[in-house]
């Protein structure tokens, strides 16, 4: 991986070597831990993070639902990361991770009194599934794990402990020779990519599920504001994998996947098989509101 200069915790600017944790630190042993996953480009203006707030305030609201108390403000944190990434002087693009965990102090499941540490990483990453993905679409496996049900897990906080599912999915589909996996929800209807929002067009329309079983994604969000600047009509409603299979585009969306078609799912040739032209449209759309290039949206971005 792509190592920086400084990782941020606690306040503090520690080198990227020196930011350990102890083995007895209590999210290791449990799960209980909430993280973000944010992007800042490189626009014609310099180094500018994509909708730091509304980031941070998931990682805050994320930090509420699985009751951790967490010691800095939504400015401190936000602050922080314009500053991490000021010190670490990127020349690329940067994927931020924000993290809050129960730290070292207290062993056993009830957590109250522990002690909830926060740290920031950064360090420059380029496309999460490939430049090429990116043009010439993925191949997909609807995933033999369901996404974790409502009943028995917080889906919208961002947990550490929400992503086993997503990393057993994952493994599954790299396996099998797939480059991602699709998660069907407990009634078999399509939740959401192992890190993923997923989209389908078919006659034109663009079509996604409602967040009932999924992560709220910002990226997701973004995509819906896009996509009525640009007239294109959407729904929001719950899809079926057979309705999967026979659309005429398919995408992922996500801070990390930004916007990456899909062009085959479960041996089933999506469209005509490459990115498809209302695909298209959303990415280059998207791309041009992240590096700056669309003043609409320049409210979105924080410049270093």
């Amino acid at each position: 991986m792509n190592e920086a200069k400084y990782i941020w915790m606690n306040g503090e600017f520690v080198n990227w070597a020196d930011a350990k944790v102890h083995i007895l630190t209590h999210t290791l042993h449990y799960g209980n831990g909430v993280f973000e996953g944010t992007r800042a480009y490189q626009t014609d203006k310099g180094l500018a993070i994509f909708r730091l707030e509304d980031h941070t305030k998931r990682l805050l609201n994320s930090a509420k639902i699985v009751k951790l108390d967490v010691k800095y403000s939504q400015k401190e944190l936000e602050d922080a990361q314009i500053e991490l990434l000021r010190k670490n002087e990127f020349k690329g693009n940067v994927y931020l991770r924000p993290l809050i965990y129960i730290g070292y102090g207290k062993m056993g499941l009830y957590h109250i009194g522990a002690p909830v540490d926060t740290a920031i990483a950064a360090w420059e990453w380029g496309a999460y599934l490939g430049d090429e993905g990116l043009e010439k679409g993925i191949r997909v496996k609807v995933s033999s794990i369901t996404r974790n049900p409502v009943t028995s897990t917080f889906g919208k906080a961002k947990a550490a402990a929400n992503y086993l599912n997503s990393q057993m999915a994952k493994f599954e589909a790299m396996e099998a020779g797939y480059e991602e996996a699709l998660l069907l929800d407990s009634e078999g209807f399509i939740a959401e990519g192992s890190g993923e929002c997923f989209f389908i067009v078919r006659d034109g329309k663009l079509i996604t599920p409602p967040n009932d079983n999924s992560l709220e994604s910002i990226t997701q969000a973004t995509v819906l504001e896009l996509a009525k600047d640009l007239g294109i009509e959407v729904e929001r409603r719950r899809i079926t994998r057979d309705e999967a299979y026979i659309a005429d585009e398919a995408f992922f969306t996500g801070t990390a996947a930004e916007i990456t078609p899909v062009n085959e799912i479960d041996a089933r040739i999506i469209g005509n098989g490459a990115r498809g032209p209302i695909t298209e449209k959303i990415q280059s759309a998207y791309f041009d509101v992240v590096y700056g290039r669309n003043e609409k949206y320049n409210k979105y971005l924080t410049y270093i």
